[in-house]
C-alpha cells in the first residue's frame, strides 16, 4: 500500500454515524463476511454478535457504522477495557466496498471517539494473513506489541498484537 492508498478519502455518499437500534444485523453480517471468509466463527464472535448492546455499549463502548444512503457498508467497536483503555475490534467494510478509503474513515471516528471520552491508549488485535488491515493500523500510528505483552486474546486467530498511545 503506497501513500496515496493511505490519503484516499471514502466516496462523497459515505456517512460514518453511531450505533442504532435495528444495527444487530448488519453488524452481524458485515463482520460475519469477513471471518468466514478467512477464519471461523468464534464463541467470543457469537457473544458479541448475539447482543451488542449489552456486551460492547452497555460497558462503555460504541459502535460506528460507514453508511451509503440506508445500507451499513462498514464498521467498527470501541471495547471499554478499563483504566483509559479501549481495544478497536469488530472492523468490517463490505467486499463490494473496499478500497475506498471507508475502513481508514472508520477507524480515524474510533480514534477521535476514544480520544474524545479521555482515552489514553488504544489496542487491537488481528491476524498476520490480514496485510491490507495491518498496514492500515500501522498507517495511523499503531505499533506492533509483542504478544509475551498482552493478556491472552479469547481468539485463536489473534496473532498480531498493535497498540496507539493516545496525546
Amino acid at each position: 500500500m503506497d501513500s496515496q492508498q493511505h490519503e484516499r478519502k471514502p466516496r462523497a455518499n459515505v456517512s460514518i454515524r453511531p450505533f442504532q437500534p435495528g444495527d444487530e444485523a448488519p453488524f452481524r453480517r458485515l463482520n460475519e463476511e469477513w471471518i468466514k471468509r478467512y477464519f471461523r466463527i468464534e464463541p467470543k464472535d457469537e457473544e458479541a454478535f448475539a447482543n451488542p448492546q449489552q456486551t460492547i455499549l452497555d460497558p462503555g463502548g460504541q459502535i460506528f457504522f460507514a453508511t451509503m444512503g440506508e445500507k451499513c457498508v462498514g464498521c467498527v467497536a470501541l471495547l471499554q477495557m478499563g483504566g483509559g483503555e479501549f481495544e478497536v475490534a469488530k472492523m468490517a467494510v463490505s467486499p463490494a466496498h473496499q478500497g475506498g478509503g471507508i475502513g481508514h474513515t472508520l477507524l480515524q471516528a474510533a480514534i477521535d471517539a476514544a480520544r474524545a471520552s479521555g482515552a489514553k491508549k488504544l489496542y487491537l488485535e488481528t491476524n498476520h494473513t490480514l496485510t491490507p488491515a495491518i498496514r492500515l493500523y500501522e498507517s495511523v500510528g499503531f505499533k506492533h506489541v509483542s504478544s509475551a505483552e498482552v493478556t491472552p486474546s479469547p481468539y485463536e486467530r489473534a496473532d498480531v498484537h498493535m497498540e496507539m498511545i493516545l496525546d
